[in-house]
């Protein structure tokens, strides 16, 4: 299988991936990624399933397969056998150039996917690499990798997220016009915020946020079930809030894929 990667860098190789097919994908066949899949593998989809995420690249949890014959019409597998294409990069690591091998070695150092998202996705934080290393030692059985993850997304279609949080200012504005969040995080927490200013300094700020955010998260099953109704109510009977008018609508959204 082994292949000058010299003379691989001329020619595309033709790869048979994976799919995810986690809870939040898109039904088949209205789901893209289950149409790439069939158009890939050759595989019929099953209908009613969910399709959520294609992967190309050499990931364990999915990792990809050469599939192409080599140049002289002789399989590039052993015996007619694909091979993965983490095997098949460890023997020709030219094809990634000199400078990808000389930072992240003789292995692809990314994951490309195809989303198709039908419901909200939860919150993610994900490690710096060195962290990143140490969880996945600790437990390989949930941190699959040692890798950080940085993302980059490109629309394919329409979509909305949210990203990062407002400013302290913002979130006095928000504190003071949904007494919905208040009710969630406690008076106790929302007027620490508001009784922050920049004369207190950066740290004080972020000590503020940071106790009013791990509040938040961390409010109680019970609690979140009492108050998110109240606010969704308001907000489709079309009473606009200061400060949510934008994550208005995005909450409408997550509130009823959730509530499914």
């Amino acid at each position: 299988m082994e292949i000058d990667g010299s003379a691989e860098r001329g020619r595309l190789l033709r790869l048979r991936c994976s799919v995810q097919n986690y809870d939040w994908g898109r039904i088949a066949p209205d789901s893209r990624v289950a149409r790439l899949f069939s158009l890939n593998s050759g595989v019929e989809i099953e209908e009613g399933k969910p399709f959520a995420e294609f992967w190309m690249g050499t990931h364990d949890s999915g990792p990809s397969f050469v599939v192409q014959s080599g140049g002289n019409g002789a399989s590039i597998g052993s015996e007619g056998g694909d091979v993965s294409l983490k095997s098949w990069i460890a023997q020709n690591p030219n094809v990634l150039g000199d400078n990808v091998v000389e930072n992240w070695g003789s292995n692809l150092p990314f994951l490309f996917k195809v989303l198709s998202v039908a419901k909200a996705l939860s919150i993610q934080a994900h490690p710096d690499k060195e962290l990143a290393g140490v969880l996945h030692k600790a437990q390989p059985n949930i941190y699959k990798d040692d890798n950080h993850k940085p993302e980059m997304a490109l629309a394919l279609t329409e979509f909305e997220a949210l990203c990062g949080f407002i400013s302290p200012e913002e979130l006095k504005g928000v504190i003071q016009n949904v007494p919905e969040i208040v009710e969630l995080v406690s008076s106790a927490y929302a007027d620490k915020v508001l009784h922050v200013n920049k004369l207190g300094g950066e740290e004080k700020i972020k000590a503020a946020l940071q106790s009013i955010f791990t509040q938040l998260m961390s409010a109680s099953k019970d609690v979140i079930s009492e108050v998110l109704p109240k606010l969704i109510n308001r907000l489709n009977t079309g009473k606009q809030v200061e400060g949510v008018d934008g994550q208005g609508t995005a909450s409408i959204a997550a509130r009823k894929a959730v509530s499914g």
